[in-house]
């Protein structure tokens, strides 16, 4: 499908590629998701921890939206609880999954997740896709690429209709050197890689002689992280070999429900390789939405509001897809915006 002009227009003082990544994190907010938790046990002896927001029994639509989050997030971040309350309101049951290791509790095997984990995904959609009528997968950043990875490796489970991934390094070798290299990303490299080495040092105290720590607080990349660490705990020969396996782009044309992809232009983490134009040239069932700003899972309107842009282009995105979810009578709004920053510091 041919790019989809934006109509994405972020507030003028907000406009740069990294204002847009990190407003929203320091934006005060009113969104509290009342979550019902359910651990799900894995075959291997692992489990995933999910988040559950459902309507009254009779009340829902038939439709579930399962949300992946990104590096280091989780099931109760701040873009998906956003997503979460939008899509909600409008009629979907949402499923927020924390990756291996990403809830409260580290997960129990030497392994975690990675950036191309799409297994998990499946055994999930697997085991809960049949309550449903339809399923639609939302990806944010590393998530977005296991959402595509998943709907491109291949044919989707019958129930999953359709998909979107939000900031999604579709190329994680580019992505990786993106990150490791220019200078005004390394606030993000050192606050990921903080928290990675964290996860291997807690590992390493309860898996004794497993993991080579010697030197780990020396790591200053991706590359040296996922050599050293993330590839060979995964089954893959080294970080090149894990970055070529796993990203998604590749498997674009091979997608067969409709996706959207939205990008910025100017997100810091995604270099010209992670903006799939030949791809969705080339699949009529992707619609890739890539406005000049928005930064990294940004997409900030004013000085006052968080993503509401980015949960209506999504929600109206399915609604085109799928058709409208039934009207669910007394939904409340879970989001009360606060006042504007602006105004606040006067």
């Amino acid at each position: 499908m041919p790019l989809t002009e934006s109509t994405f227009r972020p507030h003028p003082l907000l406009a740069n590629g990294h204002v847009q990544t990190i407003w929203p994190v320091l934006l005060p907010h009113g969104i509290c998701i009342p979550w019902v938790q359910e651990r799900l046990e894995l075959g291997d002896g692992d489990f995933l921890d999910l988040n559950w927001l459902r309507h009254p029994a009779g009340h829902g639509s038939g439709r579930l939206v399962v949300l992946s989050h990104g590096l280091e997030g989780s099931a109760d971040g701040l873009y998906i609880r956003t997503m979460a309350a939008a899509l909600h309101k409008k009629g979907w049951e949402v499923l927020a999954w924390n990756f291996r290791g990403c809830s409260s509790e580290p997960n129990r095997l030497l392994r975690s997740y990675h950036s191309g984990e799409s297994q998990d995904l499946r055994t999930l959609i697997e085991a809960k896709a049949g309550d449903y009528d339809q399923v639609a997968l939302v990806g944010f950043s590393l998530g977005g690429n296991i959402t595509l990875k998943y709907l491109g490796e291949q044919p989707p489970h019958p129930k999953v209709a359709a998909g979107a991934a939000i900031s999604s390094p579709v190329d994680l070798a580019a992505s990786a050197r993106t990150l490791d290299q220019l200078w005004s990303n390394k606030l993000y490299l050192h606050r990921f890689l903080v928290s990675l080495i964290a996860k291997i040092e807690e590992k390493h105290q309860r898996f004794p002689g497993k993991l080579d720590v010697r030197g780990l607080h020396r790591i200053r990349t991706f590359r040296e992280f996922d050599d050293r660490y993330t590839a060979p705990l995964h089954g893959f020969a080294d970080a090149a070999d894990y970055w070529a396996r796993c990203s998604s782009k590749p498997l674009l044309p091979r997608i067969s429900v409709p996706a959207l992809i939205i990008s910025a232009r100017n997100d810091p983490f995604l270099p010209a390789e992670c903006f799939p134009f030949a791809e969705a040239e080339a699949n009529a069932l992707i619609e890739l939405d890539v406005p000049a700003s928005g930064g990294h899972v940004g997409f900030v309107e004013s000085n006052y509001s968080t993503t509401s842009w980015l949960e209506g282009r999504v929600a109206g995105f399915l609604d085109r897809a799928l058709g409208p979810c039934k009207t669910i009578a007394g939904a409340t709004n879970m989001f009360i915006p606060p006042p504007p920053f602006f105004e606040r510091q006067k």
